[in-house]
């Protein structure tokens, strides 16, 4: 059974088989936009994660006839009463849109010193954050199935670390000293917000395949 993955980023798609495989689900392939005809995305207007996530498993299952699968994630500030949520990756504005991976890096840069400036004033002890993550499943029939977990921590006020990108080098995971861009690729893709959330909807997945 042919189940696709509404990406373009190979690290998610290899994410997806060995997460799938380690569960011990067979007959499934796992295949990404690149591996599927061309068709129009849908910017990403939801006000939560989960709609985010579910539209876009939508829009892909409907233009291809296949199983669908997508996730929305970014970081919740209690001291920004949850934000910037899922503006995450448009923070600090959209600024001089470019093609290249230096203007994302650039973003990042930018919405990362824009969240520690607004915090910079506030305490220790009300510098709690959290990576939120939202992975779906949409079947061309209708049916559909949503989850969202969440990587609970706080925010240092100087980032830290190389391993990651947007917030993550300003992120502290609970009962961690290290922030996740300090931590190894394999340690973090074992607990992240975005591995718990495709490992709970992987069962569901399977249903649904």
């Amino acid at each position: 059974m042919k189940v696709l993955l509404a990406t373009r980023n190979d690290a998610k798609l290899a994410e997806l088989r060995r997460l799938t495989a380690a569960q011990g689900i067979e007959g499934l392939e796992i295949l990404g936009l690149d591996d599927v005809p061309e068709f129009p995305e849908a910017p990403e207007v939801g006000a939560t994660f989960e709609e985010n996530a579910l539209a876009k498993a939508r829009d892909a299952a409907a233009a291809t006839g296949l199983v669908a699968v997508a996730d929305d994630s970014g970081l919740a500030v209690d001291a920004l009463n949850g934000m910037p949520g899922v503006l995450s990756a448009r923070w600090s504005g959209r600024g001089p849109i470019g093609s290249g991976a230096g203007s994302r890096v650039e973003r990042d840069a930018r919405n990362l010193a824009l969240v520690l400036d607004q915090t910079a004033d506030v305490p220790e002890e009300r510098r709690g954050a959290a990576f939120v993550c939202a992975a779906a499943a949409a079947h061309p029939d209708g049916r559909e199935v949503v989850v969202v977990e969440r990587w609970a921590g706080s925010l240092i006020r100087l980032p830290r670390g190389t391993n990651g990108f947007g917030y993550d080098p300003a992120f502290v995971p609970e009962g961690e000293s290290r922030t996740s861009a300090e931590m190894a690729p394999e340690e973090k893709d074992a607990v992240s917000h975005r591995a718990q959330a495709l490992r709970a909807l992987i069962p569901r997945l399977s249903e649904l395949a």
